[in-house]
């Protein structure tokens, strides 16, 4: 099933009515026709109601070739700091100093000193709060190459260096607007995976149609191939 049907009920599309910035010196063709970003004020709620309407959004890179890398997110999760998940629970640091910043940025930490892990801050400045991006899909790319927080920042290139940058169309990384052709994605909510508490928390979510999935729910099956969400061209439309 290609994108046109794989997402047809769920949550409403938080993201078509959000605009790329005109003062901004990236809102020129290409990026404004194909990859309007998500604008700050998107991030500037908390991250339990931020993740799912991430699900659909895309994540984009543009190459030193002026190309672009981009795929759909299809996997999110939120931390908060009033839960012991959170990076920012226990103290304020150097090290999650971007977490307890200013929503709409990316903050990228090193997970078992080997994984970077992106996500990007929610809710407010001096709270911890921010989504995680768990998995994307990519057109015409193995199904699986982003599925997981480790292979989803490998594939995009995302390290440290790209800790507090801004995710609203500045840099060479940013979240742009579900695209239209994309219509309303059907969710799972579930709980948080990878951590030892606040586990019983349901803030995962994943698109049902997506074989991207890093890991699905207990008793939810891979969609067979010819029913699942394959990202094509047309998803950036």
């Amino acid at each position: 099933m290609g994108c046109l049907l794989s997402m047809t009920m769920g949550r409403a599309d938080c993201c078509t009515h959000r605009s790329f910035s005109s003062a901004n010196p990236l809102a020129s063709q290409p990026i404004a026709k194909d990859f309007p970003a998500l604008t700050q004020s998107f991030f500037c709620r908390p991250a339990e109601v931020v993740g799912p309407e991430l699900i659909g959004c895309l994540l984009v890179k543009r190459q030193e070739n002026r190309s672009f890398l981009w795929g759909v997110i299809v996997e999110t999760e939120a931390y908060s700091q009033q839960e012991p998940a959170c990076h920012g629970y226990r103290r304020r640091s150097a090290s999650n100093e971007t977490l307890f910043g200013q929503p709409g940025r990316f903050y990228v930490y090193v997970s078992y000193g080997i994984h970077h892990c992106v996500n990007v801050v929610t809710g407010r400045s001096d709270w911890a709060n921010g989504v995680l991006l768990r998995a994307v899909a990519i057109a015409g790319e193995p199904e699986r190459v982003a599925a997981g927080p480790g292979l989803l920042s490998r594939r995009f290139e995302i390290s440290r260096r790209h800790d507090n940058s801004s995710a609203c169309g500045e840099n060479e990384h940013w979240l742009a607007l579900r695209p239209s052709v994309l219509n309303i994605p059907e969710l799972v909510t579930t709980t948080r995976i990878g951590i030892s508490q606040a586990q019983d928390l349901p803030w995962r979510w994943y698109l049902k149609d997506s074989r991207s999935v890093s890991r699905r729910a207990r008793g939810d099956r891979m969609p067979p191939m010819g029913q699942a969400f394959i990202p094509t061209l047309e998803c950036k439309r």
